[in-house]
């Protein structure tokens, strides 16, 4: 190319003859006169198209592709007869995969403050010392401010709906403010299909904020406490060991005020707690009334004077029997109640399959049994003692009218 150029510069400019150029350049002749004679640079000759072994192959592939999008190469290679080397293979099988998949975008989201927090389950696979039945993972229940990523947790006893509102309820407390949105995934406790749970409106209502979804196969929506999660898994978790789920939520909560709220993020440029401020002042003020959590449900008390809340059997004072008592399972405790008076109070367990008996509720009982027992004791009455006076009063007679005729 660069003789070409040569050869038609000294031609055009300097006015050279052919035999001259091709003396200065050391070329031949017949080169030069190529060069002056052509239209354009030269190009090397263009071999015709081969068909490879992959083209071969290469509709076949793709027609398993639209119907298979993740088959392995392997298995594709055996289908369609492949012979030649795998790893070629591979690297056809990669482009062609590309060109088959479709092409699911994750827009930049911007959170202004005040406007969202981000709710979601971790599950810790640590043993919290609950008792020898209680193993696996609890669940914590996690609640994120997307615009200052101010993280708050606390671990729950279930996924039921009234403990996620219960620890929902706990957590906003801890914020000192409401959002204008809860964002939470497909949770079973706060609603499907486009549905929620009942109680979950309710609350909403009584906060003045909105409760929305996730769509579902859609993690991107709430990533901001997606990797809050994992944060919590490999920074909090390690070489830690807990005597009980109370001891997990106070060692849980020092550390989010003193390290977690405390790291400087990256995107922000400044930590959860500098931030927090701007989240808080346009976020709505806690109602003076909270609203209703936990879980409520009203029963007729049975002879055994036991009731079953959250998988557990709980004592009730046995003078409520035959009656309707109400219920009431909040985080960490059980309040048994009969016409707005209480009659049980206890800590809640964790766990199921466990009975939970008051002392003076059992004493109560063997005094009410023995009492049942004993024989009711009458007067027996030896002949009649009754005053016949009593039978004229109840007929309007007087005993004035009969005393001339007694007489």
């Amino acid at each position: 190319m660069d003789v070409w150029a040569e050869i038609r510069y000294l031609h055009a400019s300097e006015g050279l003859s052919g035999r001259a150029i091709a003396k200065r350049l050391g070329v031949a002749r017949k080169m030069v006169a190529k060069a002056l004679a052509s239209d354009g640079p030269p190009a090397y000759k263009t071999r015709p198209p081969v068909e490879s072994a992959w083209a071969r192959v290469e509709p076949a592939v793709q027609a398993l592709l639209e119907e298979f999008p993740d088959m392995p190469a392997t298995v594709l290679a055996e289908r369609v007869g492949w012979e030649g080397s795998i790893t070629w293979f591979r690297e056809n099988v990669a482009e062609a995969r590309r060109r088959v998949r479709r092409v699911d975008p994750a827009d930049r989201l911007v959170h202004r403050p005040g406007e969202q927090v981000q709710c979601d389950l971790w599950f810790p696979s640590v043993d919290v010392g609950v008792d020898s039945r209680l193993r696996g993972r609890m669940p914590v229940l996690v609640m994120v401010a997307a615009h200052s990523r101010r993280i708050e947790a606390v671990m729950i006893p279930s996924r039921r709906t009234g403990d996620l509102l219960a620890g929902m309820w706990l957590l906003l407390q801890r914020f000192g403010g409401i959002p204008k949105r809860l964002l939470w995934d497909n949770e079973a406790g706060i609603g499907r299909r486009g549905r929620l749970a009942e109680g979950v409106s309710g609350f909403c209502g009584m906060l003045g904020t909105k409760l929305v979804q996730a769509k579902p196969y859609d993690p991107e929506t709430k990533g901001v406490v997606e990797r809050a999660n994992q944060y919590l898994e490999t920074s909090f978790l390690p070489g830690r060991s807990f005597t009980s789920p109370q001891d997990f939520n106070a060692q849980l909560a020092d550390w989010l005020d003193t390290v977690a709220n405390q790291r400087r993020v990256r995107a922000l440029d400044a930590s959860p707690t500098e931030v927090f401020p701007a989240d808080l002042a346009a976020m709505t003020a806690l109602p003076p009334t909270p609203p209703m959590v936990g879980e409520r449900f009203t029963i007729r008390l049975g002879r055994d004077y036991y009731v079953r809340a959250a998988g557990n059997d709980y004592s009730v004072d046995p003078q409520a029997i035959d009656r309707l008592v109400e219920v009431h399972v909040i985080l960490d405790e059980v309040i048994v109640t009969h016409q707005g008076i209480p009659v049980a109070r206890h800590e809640r367990v964790w766990g199921s399959g466990r009975t939970v008996t008051d002392p003076a509720h059992v004493e109560t009982a063997a005094r009410l049994r023995h009492d049942y027992q004993q024989p009711s004791l009458r007067a027996v009455d030896e002949g009649l003692v009754r005053d016949l006076a009593v039978y004229d009063q109840a007929f309007g007679l007087a005993t004035a009218d009969f005393e001339g005729q007694v007489a």
